[in-house]
This record gives C-alpha cells, structure tokens and sequence, in this order.
C-alpha cells in the first residue's frame, strides 16, 4: 500500500512541477518552443482538449468532464485492483504511476480545461508534431509495467471424467 501511494505521490508531483516550471519558469506558453537537444527533445507547448494525440479535442464542457470522470474512475479502478489481493512489488509501483499520472491530468483538465503538454521528441529523419506530458510517461509506463510484471493466472484445472462425475447433465457408468 506505500509503495502504490508513494508511486502515485512522486508521479503526480514530478508531473506538475515539470509543468509549472516550463509554464510558468521557461514561459513556454510565452515563446512557445524550446529546443532543449534537437531534433531528439524540444519542448513545445501544447493545450489538449481532448483525448491522445488530441482527438475528439473539440473543446466542449461535456467532454471535459467526462474525461475528468474518466481519469478518477481509472484511478480508482486501478487501487481498487491492487487492493483485492497481494501483487509483487513492481506491479504495485507500475500502478502507483499510473494513477499518480492519471491524476495529474485529471488536475490539469479541472484547472485549466485542457492537458498541458510540453515533450516533443523526433528522431532519424522523422518530424514528430506532437507533444505529450510526464503524466504520460507514467500512465503508459505504469500500464506497461502492470502488464509486464502481472503474473500469468493459471485457470483451475478441469475435472477428469471419473466415473460419478456428471457429463452432459447426467448420472450415470
């Protein structure tokens, strides 16, 4: 239970202290480009509405709430999760990510109205226009992470067909 909310904990704060600073130090909202070490990282400043890679971003109150919704229901999918049983501790931190990266949007959204992204990476030729956040990072790497280090359930065995055991709903040799 620490280590998910101190994954959490650390995830969100480094997301919104990354944001803050480029905002509000850097002024990115201002200059609206940064090149940190092109072409690989750039900062550039981008306002999400709506969902990855800024689809159905039509700007509409309705959908800003939903996505708000969304974001606390995964969240709290996702602990609800780590609280039914015993998970191996890389598992346990990968959530903590996640929801601390899930919240940290979700905060931006109920601020701002809108994701604040400001990471842009291209590499070998290949000009990539969009931009993401550190609540991204850990949302994806959190996920990943569940996914990775999960152990595989086995399912129950099957009984055999002894004799007494019940086939096609009947008794019988």
């Amino acid at each position: 239970m620490r280590l998910l909310f101190w994954g959490a904990f650390w995830a969100f704060l480094l997301d919104q202290a990354s944001k803050y600073w480029v905002v509000h130090v850097l002024e990115l909202s201002r200059v609206r480009a940064i090149d940190v070490l092109p072409p690989v990282l750039n900062f550039r400043y981008g306002e999400n509405t709506g969902i990855n890679f800024g689809l159905f971003g039509d700007d509409s109150s309705w959908l800003r709430w939903a996505l708000i919704a969304f974001s606390g229901l995964v969240a709290a999918a996702v602990w609800y999760w780590t609280q039914r049983e015993d998970r191996p501790w890389p598992v346990t931190l990968s959530a903590g990510l996640l929801i601390g990266g899930a919240l940290g949007n979700m905060v931006d959204r109920v601020i701002y109205g809108y994701v604040l992204d400001f990471l842009n990476m291209s590499c070998c030729g290949i000009d990539n226009p969009f931009v993401f956040n550190l609540a991204d990072v850990f949302i994806f790497g959190g996920a990943a992470g569940i996914l990775l280090f999960e152990p595989a359930r086995k399912a129950p065995k099957a009984r055999s067909g002894k004799a007494g055991s019940r086939r096609g709903g009947q008794n019988g040799p």
